[in-house]
């Protein structure tokens, strides 16, 4: 299986282009990032051209601290559009190919639909993929996209062919359990998987969540992209490769 080392948890003592070098040369076959904007996006591209590794997708900002998001929050739609626009635009310039909107805490799913709607039509223009993601009560209380379930419902109500699910097993499973048959049951909605062990978020050779039979499933539901590994390291990343490679073996 191929992975992609999310660079908002994996070498995060080193600038956004040197992670990127760092990645290449632990193997990893993508990257994916949260919030790149303080990096000039030529110094991510040349890097990303360097090591010719894909850059799968990058978030959009989160607003002030603790929200999480814009995209569905009431009376905010001029600033959830302009981190939308900012998202894209910063995606373009360095061929990312996804845009994760977030949605914030509480929020107004009608907001959010039309946020989302907007989103995916600048999106289609530049051949980008929006994905939303349900984030668990643990780690983002109040958020307003809870379950894969709702993500489902607005992917399916907003009929738009580039909006598709971010499956992150780790808060996937910590809100809604059965990992395995969540994830067979939204296949055809999903855009990228995310994955880090239960509960603690760590390289996912231990926890409660046996990645083992995860990831043979993933493997026989024949989803080939490469799987986000979003988790942080316990020591060094280069010491925890080993032990989430022999997973797959």
């Amino acid at each position: 299986m191929k992975f992609s080392a999310n660079l908002g948890f994996l070498w995060t003592d080193r600038p956004l282009p040197d992670a990127i070098c760092a990645a290449a040369a632990a193997g990893f076959a993508a990257v994916e990032c949260h919030w790149p904007y303080d990096h000039d996006p030529a110094t991510v591209l040349a890097a990303l051209q360097e090591t010719r590794l894909p850059m799968l997708g990058l978030n959009t900002r989160t607003g002030a601290p603790g929200e999480l998001g814009l995209a569905a929050l009431a009376g905010r739609v001029e600033e959830a559009r302009a981190a939308i626009d900012e998202a894209i635009a910063y995606a373009t310039s360095i061929g990312a190919r996804n845009v994760h909107v977030m949605a914030g805490v509480h929020g107004d799913a009608a907001v959010y639909a039309e946020n989302l709607a907007y989103a995916c039509d600048k999106g289609a223009d530049r051949g980008l993929t929006i994905l939303i993601e349900p984030l668990n009560a643990n780690d983002a209380p109040d958020y307003f996209l809870r379950t894969t379930g709702q993500a489902v419902k607005i992917i399916d109500d907003l009929g738009c062919a580039n909006l598709r699910l971010m499956f992150d097993c780790y808060h996937v499973q910590l809100t809604e359990g059965d990992v395995i048959a969540r994830l067979k049951a939204t296949l055809p909605h999903i855009g990228h998987i995310q994955f880090a062990s239960v509960p603690d978020r760590a390289e996912p050779d231990a926890g409660t969540l046996d990645y083992r039979a995860v990831f043979q499933r993933i493997r026989k539901l024949g989803y080939e992209r490469p799987l986000g590994a979003e988790y942080h390291p316990r020591g060094t990343v280069e010491a925890g490769l080993g032990s989430m490679r022999d997973l797959t073996a």
